[in-house]
C-alpha cells in the first residue's frame, strides 16, 4: 500500500490535484483491491475494457496490461493530463472527457467491436453520489456487454446484490436481478483510500444475463409497479398501487392478487420478481 500511496501524494502534488468532494472522488492505495478488480474482470487481450472515472489512472495500469483494449470516460479535466502523460506510451489507451450518463455508449461500443474484440467489460470505482444512476444506464440501456467490476459503497452493494423478496431488497435490486447475476466480490475499508470515506465499499460483479430470468409481457410496466411499491413501501401493495396514478382500481388490483394467491396486506418489499411479473401481466391484459 506504502508504494501507490507514495504515487498517489506525488501525482496529487505534481498537477495540484485535491479530492473533489463534489464529484465524490477517493483515490484508491490499496494494491490488494486493485488487483482483485483487476482479477475479477477476467481480462484478456480479446477484451475491451470502458472504466469509468479512472481518476489518476491507478486501477487503468493494471487494466492496460490485461486488456485489448481500455477506454477511459472521465469527466474531471484536471485528470486528462495526467492521464494522458501517465499512459503516453500504451498503444491501447484511450480517454473521453465526458459525463458517462451522456455517452452513447453502445455507439462507443459498436465503433470498438470492429476491431476484433470478443467482449466488452465495464470496470471502474463509481462516485457514490451517482452510483445508482450509472447502473441503471448500464443495464436498462440493454448494452452489448459481457460484465459488469465495480466498487460501490458497501450499504448500495448490499441492495445490489440481494435476492428479490429477501433482506436489503430495493426497487433496483429488481432491475439488477432481472438483467444480472450479481455477487459480491470483496469489502473494502475506508483505510484503501485518500482521503479516507466515511464509509465500507465493496467490489461487486455483474454478470449480464443473455435471457431474463422471468417472463413479462411488458417490462417497463412491470418496473414501474415495482418502482410504486418502493416508493410508498411502507403501505402495503394493495395501497399502494391503487394510490398511484396508474388508473387501475383498488377492486381490479385487490382481485388480480387474490387470482395470484397473493395476500392483499402483503409489502412489495416482500414479493419475487415472478411475483411482479404476474400481477403485471394480469393487471394489464
Amino acid at each position: 500500500m506504502e508504494q501507490i500511496y507514495n504515487e498517489t501524494k506525488y501525482l496529487m502534488k505534481k498537477y495540484g490535484i485535491t479530492a473533489n468532494k463534489k464529484l465524490g472522488q477517493n483515490f484508491l492505495i490499496d494494491e490488494e483491491v486493485i488487483q482483485t478488480i483487476a482479477d475479477t474482470g477476467e481480462l484478456s487481450n480479446k477484451d475491451l475494457v470502458i472504466e469509468i472515472g479512472p481518476g489518476l489512472g491507478t486501477l487503468t495500469q493494471k487494466l492496460l496490461q490485461k486488456a485489448g483494449k481500455v477506454i477511459c470516460i472521465e469527466l474531471d479535466d484536471r485528470m486528462l493530463n495526467v492521464l494522458k502523460e501517465r499512459f503516453f506510451l500504451y498503444k491501447n489507451f484511450e480517454i473521453i472527457n465526458q459525463d458517462i450518463l451522456k455517452v452513447d455508449l453502445q455507439k462507443l461500443i459498436d465503433e470498438n467491436k470492429k476491431e476484433g474484440y470478443e467482449n466488452v467489460k465495464i470496470i471502474a470505482n463509481l462516485p457514490y453520489y451517482i452510483t445508482t444512476p450509472i447502473i441503471m444506464k448500464l443495464l436498462e440501456e440493454k448494452l452489448s456487454i459481457h460484465s459488469i467490476t465495480v466498487m460501490i459503497q458497501k450499504e448500495v452493494a448490499d441492495r445490489l446484490t440481494a435476492i428479490p423478496g429477501k433482506k436489503d431488497t430495493g426497487a433496483i435490486t429488481y432491475t439488477v436481478y432481472y438483467y444480472a447475476e450479481a455477487e459480491k466480490i470483496l469489502t473494502v475499508p475506508n483505510t484503501s483510500f485518500i482521503p479516507e470515506p466515511e464509509v465500507e465499499s465493496e467490489v461487486i460483479k455483474l454478470n449480464i444475463r443473455k435471457e431474463p430470468p422471468v417472463k413479462v409481457k411488458d417490462e417497463e410496466k412491470m418496473f414501474n409497479i415495482i418502482k410504486i411499491a418502493f416508493m410508498q413501501r411502507r403501505k402495503t401493495l394493495l395501497n399502494a398501487i391503487s394510490n398511484s396514478n396508474i388508473g387501475i382500481t383498488k377492486e381490479k388490483i385487490e382481485l388480480v392478487l387474490q387470482e395470484l394467491g397473493i395476500n392483499p396486506q402483503i409489502r412489495g418489499e416482500a414479493l419475487t420478481l415472478e411475483q411482479f411479473a404476474k400481477i403485471t401481466d394480469k393487471i394489464y391484459k
